[in-house]
This record gives structure tokens, C-alpha cells and sequence, in this order.
């Protein structure tokens, strides 16, 4: 959850809430890409949801008792996770969700805008829509999730009448690519898309043919095997790469593999070698890393080594959004002596991008809701 200084008011008075930057030297790393920040970076749309995550506990609780646990953070979740770790990174983001109008829904814009610095132009608060809420149980190595989401009056695309000038537009091919995209293509946005867990099983072919509209294309190995109807990683990396310029296939713990048909470039990098707490939204703080890393023009090797670190330094801290890594992160697991000389060097590349002073004391999910919301 955000961190929120309450000030001390009178008897009868609520408290001011204020929000801190956990990135100020984001704006620093920001400027590394282009000086000045003109325009956005990425933008997107989708639906924000208020994560509610209760941790350490021995498993689900049977029906009639009731498990006490010491463990519960809450913050931005669904398309936020993304946002945040693009944001956390230094990217000039924009955002197009619609926010309930309830304590949660004014939580969720404060934090996203105040605090992580994510532009909210194209997104409303819905009068009457209550908040998407999803509790997450983790026990053990698995998670068990509740979700209460009401059907949305206004569809995220609605409010997108014009859609802005940016660099890049991240999406979900789930569904459709939406005309805004590819009116942002036709203007020389680069388009970078992921794909979620198909619950049917069936692995469409539609989701291949969507892959005409897009430059950059992020499955996990499950997905890509499942929609190529290949038998591993690197089969289903040589077919997805006939159809998109740029293709990754994230293999976990294993690393990612890609093949960059633009430069003739192929690259594997293996996984940051940490011990994972909550892999909620790894896959999104990847997908952020791999990101900048176009933006900043680096090789390929460099791009992937890039998003594995974001992602590992995101799984040793609760919560998909506000588990993401800052750069003061990446500078303290630098010089924690976590890693091995020798592999501390395949890194430095990044040497040049860290701020001077960057901050390590990182917001990060909380067990509550504070301020006068």
C-alpha cells in the first residue's frame, strides 16, 4: 500500500494524507531516455483492481474455522501492476481505467497518480460502480484468489476518444487488438503485447492472427508452446518469431529466450538467482523492464538481463505493483554482495542508467488503507 504521513490535526478534525514518492529518482532515469520527457512513454488500458493479500498462511482455512495471520499487504492491482513497474523505472506512463467511486476506487487514483506518478487523462471515476476487489490466500507455494467485480458501465477502450502520441502501448491479446492501437502503430508507436492463462484450454488461433498488429510479443512458455502446438520454449520461440519482429518466451525460474528479427539477434539469459517470496505480477515487472530496455536501444542479451533482474528483485516483496522495483533496488542488490563478481559483471551495463543518490527505502504493499481517503 502507499505509505501515508498522517499529520496530526485537531480533536474532531481528520488528518491530512500525504503521499511520498518511493522513485524520486525516477524522473533522473527517465531523463537518460530522452531529456526533457516529452511525451509518454507507453500507454495502455485495462481494469484496476484493489488487491487485498494475506501471507503465511499454513493453507486455507476449512469451512466453519476461522486462521489468524500476521501477514497482509493491499495495493494496485490488475493493469496497475504494469503501470507501476513501468512507472518505478522512470517511463512517462499513461493510463486509461475506469475507478469506482467509492474509499477503494479514490485510494487506487491517489496512489496510481499521487504517489507512483502514473497519468490518469484518460481515466474517469464511475459514479455508482463499486471497485473491483481480489483477496489473495498464499499458503505454502501455491494461492488461492476471491474476486468481486461488477460488470463495468463504461469499457476501458470508451474512454479513449483520441488515443495520445507515445513511444510505445503495452496490451493483452486476449482480446482484439483495439482500434486505438493500432491507430498508435500507424503513427509509429511500438506495439508490445502479452497474453493471459487461456481457462478454457482451448488456445485459440485467433490470438496468432492478432500478432499481425504487434511488435513485440511476451508469452511464458506455457503459452507459447500451448498456442504454436510446440513441445518446448525454443520450438514455439522459432515459430512465434515468423510472425512478430520481436519475440520472448519467459521460462520462470529458467530465465527468457528471444529472437530479435529486426537485428538478426537471438539471446538467452538465465534467471536472477533469488529466492522468491510472492510471484504475483512478475511476469508484468518483466514485461516493464524489457521495455525500457527498448527505449534505451540496448542489445538484446542487455534487454532480457535487464527484465529478469526487475522481475527477480519484484518476487522477494509482496504484492504485484508495489513490489516492483526502483532504481535505488537495483543499485542496493549491486552492491549487497548477493551476487557472485562473475555475474555481477554480465550487469553492468546498467552502471551508467543508476541515479546518483538513489533512494532504498521503497514503499511497499502495507496491511492497510490509511488516510481520509
Amino acid at each position: 500500500m502507499g505509505q501515508v504521513e498522517n499529520i496530526a490535526a485537531r480533536p474532531g478534525h481528520a488528518p491530512e494524507p500525504r503521499l511520498h514518492d518511493p522513485c524520486a529518482e525516477r524522473g533522473a532515469a527517465g531523463d537518460l531516455l530522452h531529456p526533457g520527457r516529452d511525451g509518454l512513454d507507453v500507454f495502455l488500458a485495462g481494469t484496476v483492481f484493489m488487491d487485498m493479500i494475506f501471507t503465511g498462511l499454513p493453507g486455507l482455512p476449512p469451512p466453519g474455522t476461522e486462521l489468524i495471520t500476521d501477514g497482509l499487504g493491499s495495493a494496485p492491482g490488475g493493469i496497475a501492476n504494469i503501470a507501476v513497474a513501468m512507472s518505478r523505472l522512470g517511463l512517462n506512463v499513461g493510463l486509461a481505467a475506469a475507478f469506482g467511486d467509492d474509499m477503494f476506487g479514490a485510494y487506487l487514483w491517489r496512489t496510481l497518480s499521487e504517489q507512483e506518478g502514473v497519468g490518469l487523462d484518460h481515466s474517469r471515476r464511475l459514479p455508482g460502480w463499486p471497485t473491483p476487489v481480489t483477496v489473495s490466500l498464499a499458503y505454502d507455494a501455491d494461492r488461492s484468489m476471491v474476486t468481486y467485480h461488477r460488470p463495468m458501465p463504461v469499457m476501458p477502450e470508451e474512454l479513449i476518444t483520441t488515443p495520445p502520441a507515445a513511444r510505445t502501448c503495452f496490451l493483452d491479446i486476449d482480446h482484439p487488438v483495439p482500434d486505438w492501437a493500432r491507430e498508435m502503430r500507424a503513427r509509429g508507436a511500438i506495439v508490445v503485447a502479452d497474453v493471459g492463462w487461456d481457462s478454457t484450454e482451448t488456445w485459440s488461433s485467433d490470438v496468432l492472427d492478432r500478432l499481425d498488429h504487434v511488435d513485440v510479443f511476451l508469452p511464458n512458455a506455457i503459452e507459447a508452446m500451448a498456442y504454436t502446438r510446440t513441445a518446448t520454449p525454443e520450438l514455439a520461440l522459432a515459430a512465434l518469431s515468423e510472425r512478430v519482429p520481436v519475440v520472448v518466451v519467459k521460462r520462470g525460474g529458467d530465465g527468457a529466450i528471444a529472437i530479435d528479427g529486426t537485428t538478426g539477434e537471438r539471446a538467452d539469459a538465465s534467471a536472477l538467482p533469488v529466492e522468491a517470496l510472492d510471484p504475483t505480477g512478475a511476469g508484468d515487472v518483466f514485461g516493464a523492464g524489457f521495455v525500457y530496455g527498448t527505449l534505451a536501444q540496448w542489445p538484446l542479451l542487455e534487454r532480457l538481463r535487464f527484465a529478469n533482474l526487475c522481475a527477480g528483485l519484484s518476487v522477494r516483496h509482496h504484492s504485484g505493483s508495489l513490489g516492483s522495483p526502483c532504481w535505488g533496488d537495483i543499485a542496493a542488490f549491486g552492491e549487497s554482495g548477493e551476487l557472485p563478481e562473475e555475474i555481477l559483471r554480465d550487469y553492468s551495463f546498467l552502471v551508467p542508467y543508476i541515479p546518483d543518490a538513489a533512494p532504498i527505502n521503497v514503499t511497499r504493499a502495507e496491511p492497510t488503507v490509511r488516510g481520509a481517503w
